[in-house]
């Protein structure tokens, strides 16, 4: 139970630092060009993108534990692979297919998200072991 925490904690962790990286630094001008889409700062609700981002390092850990006989750092990167295949061009090109954005900002939410789920595998299957 003590790695299972820990992983959620380190992923989520983890996610947030590659959030802020992927919104907050590489796609600020993106937001900026496109901001009459968005909530402005101070209406955004960031209690709830954390909450978000904490659910899916759980669920994402959940997976991992209760259904992954083998483990270790490959079936870990193989896991967040297909993980982030589905939720990332879902996110991406999926709000793309209905929402005025940039391609561009489709494929970086959908590479991002692919990278976040990279290094959640490295990290579950570093940390959660039989």
């Amino acid at each position: 139970m003590k790695r299972i925490a820990l992983a959620v904690l380190a992923i989520f962790v983890a996610w947030s630092v590659l959030d802020f990286v992927i919104h907050g630094l590489i796609l600020r001008s993106t937001y900026e060009a496109t901001a009459q889409l968005w909530r402005p700062m101070e209406e955004m609700k960031m209690s709830i993108l954390y909450l978000a981002v904490l659910i899916n390092a759980l669920a994402f850990v959940g997976i991992y534990a209760g259904f992954f006989a083998e483990r270790g750092i490959a079936t870990g990167l193989n896991y967040g692979l297909l993980y982030g295949l589905g939720t990332g061009f879902s996110m991406g090109f999926g709000t793309y297919s209905f929402m005025p954005i940039p391609v561009y900002l489709a494929a970086v939410w959908f590479v991002g998200t692919l990278v976040e789920t990279l290094v959640g595998g490295i990290l579950v299957g570093t940390i959660v072991r039989k």
